[in-house]
């Protein structure tokens, strides 16, 4: 279904120039001078390059329907972190593979077993996995606390039970579970 330029909001995705695009952001500008316009930062789906383009308000896109599906992260296919990896629908118990192509390495390294993530499927392919908002993950390795160190905001690094590494503060200890921000890495707190 066609709609305006000026209609489009963010986490939608419609086809521009021939492709599946995922818009990320949008802003309506009135320039001083000429006519109105929409700035719109998009993500190819099919590629992965992000771009920003500028769309009058009168040009028309299409609108399309990405079925969002909750699933559970079951294992690495490669058994070394390369993917294929494998998540199960909670709904239908269909298991469903996803290469590096669509899971980069920022992101599956957050992924343990069990972990409930939201994968995005258009046409029954998938093109893109949403994991939680925050991650509670045991820390595997890192140096211990340097005695009389005071100083507060001092971080230090890290592993985590996915091999991610992460900066903590010097409180930390082996064995001890944190939680973590997978969009950024960064350390929120004790679980």
């Amino acid at each position: 279904m066609p709609i305006k330029a000026n209609e489009v909001r963010r986490g939608q995705a419609v086809l521009y120039d021939g492709a599946l695009q995922l818009i990320m952001d949008t802003e309506h500008v009135k320039p001083g001078k000429g006519p109105a316009y929409v700035q719109a930062k998009m993500k190819n789906l099919e590629s992965g390059t992000i771009k920003t383009n500028r769309l009058n308000s009168f040009d028309k896109l299409e609108d399309v329907s990405i079925d969002k599906r909750s699933m559970q992260f079951l294992y690495d296919g490669s058994g070394r972190g390369e993917g294929p990896w494998v998540f199960m629908d909670n709904n239908s118990y269909e298991q469903v593979e996803i290469d590096a192509d669509v899971l980069p390495r920022d992101q599956s390294q957050w992924l343990k077993e069990n972990l409930e993530v939201v994968i995005m499927m258009y046409n029954g392919n998938a093109l893109g996995v949403e994991l939680p908002t925050s991650i509670d993950l045991t820390v595997t390795e890192t140096s211990p606390q340097v005695r009389g160190a005071t100083a507060t905001n001092q971080l230090k690094e890290a592993t985590v039970e996915t091999g991610a590494r992460i900066r903590v503060p010097p409180f930390i200890e082996n064995g001890q579970v944190v939680r973590v921000n997978p969009v950024t890495g960064e350390y929120l707190g004790k679980a």
